[in-house]
């Protein structure tokens, strides 16, 4: 099918006299804005936003695959996924294109792909077959194929989605499976690449790969690679940040692994209620090496149960899912090491906390520029040394405390002799 040769003899699609600007490869052009009949057009498989309920439907009926021979059928598969993504979403978009018509073009391929306005097509659907008027999408045809042009159409959706429909958003979710897809899997774009589409910094894309990256490692853990659905179910994204920042704090590959199979067990057992609150204790435990070996050591039993309970074979991946966070006494034993932890890790921080606060102010002295004090005002000098001698002060009220400390420790010492 070529909507600009058959499809518009066929007066199924009529030129406008709008105009859109797309940048495609760096190069800005004003695009021809088109009707096209909805009958002529079809949803876009790979659209990131979706790409979570893909993959549960790939998974429910055993396919690599979304046929899209039969249109019809097809479309009808992807309207409903759109339309559960974000319903919301829906309804208001569909509200202003009932109110005032579709006010932002959208873009298609030349065999009827939509790469960007799946949701104002889903609004355009439902309007014809509540009105059962004839319905036109607008939006600008280019001459390209998903084939052969697929880094320019990726980039180009990427760029539209997060400007225009910016407000509307990802689900975080979604964002990071798509950045698994593109990044990591498919290599399609690298970091760079991927920033400069979405507006954004390469530094905080790499972090999301690192996120995306876990994700997928999850997803292995629990024997159901590439099945991200699972993952929006469990609602993972927070959890995941946390994860990834005690990660930065483990320098040992071994002890980064048996933190992640533990956490990784956690986020199925849910032992409380806000998980990404639960999961930060652990973070917490992770500021102490000590603790953390011993924690882990501890845990790792507990992850043992799990693992066995993930490879028992006579059940799906859901339903073992729902029988470990349902097992109270795995959650509870969980709970128990974990808050046990943490009030170890509490006590140490306190210890610790006269110690830290001494480092830091010797850090704050040793960034005072010594060359400044010769253009101090005199009263700023005069102030200056109101502060030394106040801190002369603190540090002597600090020594005869210790002092004190020094002789009832070896009073001890003697009474024990």
């Amino acid at each position: 099918m070529n909507l600009l040769e058959n499809d518009l003899a066929e007066k199924s699609v009529f030129e406008t006299e709008n105009k859109k600007r797309l940048v495609i490869r760096n190069h800005p052009k004003d695009y021809p804005v088109y009707k096209i009949r909805l009958d002529k057009l079809f949803y876009n498989d790979q659209n990131d936003r979706i790409s979570t309920w893909i993959s549960r439907y790939k998974m429910e009926n055993n396919i690599d695959k979304i046929d899209y021979s039969d249109k019809e059928n097809y479309n009808k598969i992807i309207h409903k996924f759109i339309t559960e993504s974000n319903r919301d979403a829906l309804k208001k978009t569909q509200q202003n294109i009932k109110a005032i018509g579709q006010v932002e073009a959208g873009v298609v391929l030349l065999d009827g792909r939509i790469i960007d306005g799946n949701r104002r097509f889903t609004c355009l659907r439902n309007i014809e077959k509540e009105t059962h008027k004839e319905q036109y999408f607008e939006a600008v045809i280019l001459d390209y194929s998903i084939e052969n042009n697929e880094k320019d159409i990726k980039m180009l959706e990427l760029m539209l989605q997060h400007g225009v429909d910016e407000k509307v958003g990802y689900s975080p979710i979604e964002r990071l499976v798509g950045i698994y897809h593109d990044i990591v899997e498919t290599k399609l774009l690298t970091t760079a690449e991927y920033a400069k589409s979405v507006n954004d910094t390469e530094k905080n894309i790499i972090s999301e790969v690192e996120r995306a990256n876990l994700l997928a490692e999850f997803l292995e853990f629990i024997d159901a690679e590439k099945q991200f659905h699972l993952a929006r179910d469990l609602d993972l994204v927070d959890p995941l940040k946390e994860l990834q920042k005690m990660l930065k704090k483990v320098n040992d590959e071994d002890t980064k692994e048996n933190l992640k199979n533990a956490v990784f067990s956690q986020f199925l057992s849910r032992p409380a209620g806000d998980l990404t609150r639960y999961i930060r204790k652990i973070n917490d435990i992770a500021d102490t090496p000590k603790h953390l070996e011993n924690y882990l050591e501890e845990q790792l039993p507990i992850v043992e149960q799990i693992c066995e309970k993930l490879e028992e074979s006579d059940k799906n991946v859901s339903k073992k899912i729902g029988e470990i966070a349902e097992d109270k006494k795995i959650k509870n034993e969980f709970l128990r090491t974990t808050e046990k932890y943490v009030t170890r890790s509490a006590g140490e921080k306190t210890r610790n906390a006269p110690l830290k606060s001494m480092e830091k102010a010797c850090n704050d002295l040793d960034e005072i520029d010594l060359k400044i004090l010769d253009k101090l005002k005199d009263d700023q000098i005069e102030e200056l040394k109101g502060k030394i001698d106040e801190l002369k002060k603190k540090i002597e009220k600090l020594e005869d405390r210790l002092e004190e400390i020094d002789q009832k420790t070896g009073e001890e010492t003697d009474s024990e002799w």
